[in-house]
């Protein structure tokens, strides 16, 4: 039997961001801290304070499905979002647990409920997992989506070997590689400046990846977590796929900055990487509903508000959760 060091979550191929045993961001600054770093990070942190619980202003009951062009986005809390259009119902990185954590009695927990009801949920036909931290692949949720619905899951490289142990099958793909979700819908991996880990032991064993999302009536950027690096992974995007109606981008997670800079972009950040896109419509994302680094609750928002005083031009739509749009 290997020793625990050596498992892997994926065995392939050398390529610019994979090494043999672990992925990597390539043209990017290293993520990896040093275990110094993180217990320097603990032992120094001082959060600021988070409300127990926040009653949601609305609860989504969305359609059964939404044909055509029509775009439906329902904001379910962090980064799920319900996605609707030809037909499709597509969840991104859904989590419904009360904690993102490996346990269910200790770790961040979570201040509002889902956006929407779990029984409320329409048929899921597809589900987006960008990257295996906690707030992103949900086990329990996964579980309880299959064995409702039996959706194709999605995710980068590796990922699926940590979610079929839970005898869920997931379907696996690499940086550049494209899944066709229908006649007229792809969904398209590039690459976000992260990082991945369940535990100390399979630190980058599995890669993350940005979603974008191919439609006819125009294209769909998310990324779970990103830096923002230099912004050329943002220009790459614009570059290769034009334009973009709309851009899920989280804002959430930065703070202290010294050690959550190249790993979690700060409001000003996320607009910049907006322009970078070629500015579409932005949904800020993964804030306010665990509470995961030092920033209080509320405050990413309102640094987000003032940033965009100084973006006046960038198209920009806070869904509180529970809430949801049709793209114009």
């Amino acid at each position: 039997m290997k020793p625990l060091w050596s498992r892997s979550y994926y065995k392939g191929p050398k390529s610019n961001h994979f090494d043999g045993t672990v992925f990597f961001n390539h043209n990017a600054p290293n993520t990896r801290h040093s275990l110094y770093d993180v217990i320097s990070w603990l032992w120094k942190r001082k959060p600021n304070p988070w409300p127990k619980y926040v009653a949601n202003t609305f609860t989504d009951v969305p359609p059964k499905r939404v044909l055509g062009d029509e775009i439906r986005i329902s904001f379910v809390g962090h980064v799920t979002f319900l996605i609707q259009t030809q037909g499709l119902n597509i969840l991104t990185d859904p989590i419904w647990s009360k904690r993102a954590s490996p346990f269910q009695f200790i770790g961040p927990k979570r201040v509002n409920d889902p956006g929407i009801n779990f029984d409320n949920l329409p048929p899921i036909d597809i589900v987006w997992v960008s990257h295996n931290h906690y707030d992103h692949l949900d086990l329990p949720t996964l579980q309880r989506l299959w064995k409702r619905d039996k959706p194709r899951i999605i995710t980068p490289l590796g990922n699926d070997t940590i979610i079929n142990k839970v005898n869920v099958p997931a379907e696996a793909y690499d940086l550049g590689e494209c899944a066709s979700l229908s006649k007229s819908v792809k969904l398209h991996l590039e690459p976000m400046l992260h990082w991945s880990a369940r535990g100390r032991l399979d630190r980058n064993k599995a890669l993350w990846a940005a979603m974008i999302l191919e439609t006819p009536a125009g294209n769909i950027y998310f990324i779970g977590d990103s830096g923002y690096g230099d912004g050329t992974y943002f220009r790459q995007a614009r570059e290769k796929f034009t334009s973009f109606k709309a851009a899920l981008l989280p804002i959430g997670a930065y703070a202290p900055r010294w050690f959550m800079k190249d790993i979690h972009m700060n409001p000003e950040e996320t607009l910049k990487a907006q322009r970078d896109l070629g500015n579409p419509l932005m949904i800020p994302t993964h804030y306010d509903t665990f509470p995961l680094a030092d920033e209080s609750y509320g405050e990413a928002l309102t640094t987000l508000e003032k940033a965009h005083l100084h973006y006046p031009n960038n198209p920009l739509k806070i869904l509180k959760v529970g809430a949801h749009m049709f793209l114009p």
